[in-house]
Parts: C-alpha cells; structure tokens; sequence
C-alpha cells in the first residue's frame, strides 16, 4: 500500500486526506518558537560573555545576527530549528522536499521581515490559525508547510 510519503509524486500532504501532517502544528510551532528564543538567548549571552562584554553594547544586533544564523543554519541542515525537532515538526517545501540552503535562508528572511513589520506578524497569525495547511505568511509566499515529523514515520 502506497502512503503520502512513499509515493514518489509525493507533494505537500492534503490537509483533507491527511490531517494528521497538520494536527496541532500551530500550537507546535508556538512551543518550539518559544525554545528556539531560549536557545538563541542563551547563545547571545554567551557570545557577550566571549566578546569581553562588547557584545552588550550591540546586544540587539548580536542577537538579530546569532538567530538569523541559528534559524538559517539548522533549516538548511535539517528542514527544522531545535524547537521544531523538540515538538516533531519539519518544514518541507511544495513538492514535499527538505529544506535547501537557499529556501531556508529565503524561509528564515521571511521570518525575519514578518517579525519586524507588526502587521505581517499578524497576517502571518491569522493564516496559521485558518488555513487548511496552518501555513503563515512566508509559508504561503514560498509555498512551504510545517508538518508532523511523526506523521512521516
């Protein structure tokens, strides 16, 4: 019996067909968000502590800088942030592939502009919350979702 991830025209699963893919992400994503600040927190007072205490009198750069980095880097290595693989969640892209270095890198600048301009923020809430696959803003633009990691199995 073929299933949605061994079918080799396999694509981003139908919520319809396959809601599991999708169960709870958005409050997931909620979890490892909050995670992947922790870890980045961590990280940046590190990094204060390496750089003499220099570091601090550009904290918010040095933070900006370390999380681009660490989102940019872990989506490129495994299609999810730290946070992600702690809720089993993945970001696969619209023909249900893992993550390359340039779609987590245009993932993460997407993240980046939605933090930085409120309203996209919300737009990017408000279609997680009512959209069939719960994708945000940069998801829809790049045609990417975040699915269950125990789904796939």
């Amino acid at each position: 019996m073929q299933t949605a991830m061994t079918d080799q025209s396999w694509a981003l699963p139908d919520p319809d067909t396959h809601p599991e893919f999708y169960a709870d992400t958005v409050a997931k994503r909620a979890v490892a968000w909050v995670a992947d600040v922790i870890a980045i927190s961590v990280l940046t007072g590190i990094a204060v502590v390496l750089t003499a205490f220099i570091g601090a009198f550009f904290l918010p750069l040095l933070y900006a800088t370390i999380s681009f980095l660490y989102r940019w880097w872990s989506l490129a290595a495994r299609s999810a942030t730290p946070g992600m693989r702690l809720t089993s969640l993945e970001l696969r892209t619209r023909e249900g592939q893992r993550f390359d270095t340039a779609t987590a890198f245009l993932h993460t600048l997407g993240y980046f502009l939605s933090v930085a301009i409120f309203p996209l923020q919300l737009v990017s809430i408000v279609l997680m919350l009512m959209s069939s696959r719960k994708q945000g803003l940069t998801d829809h633009v790049l045609g990417t979702a975040a699915i269950n990691r125990a789904a796939v199995s």
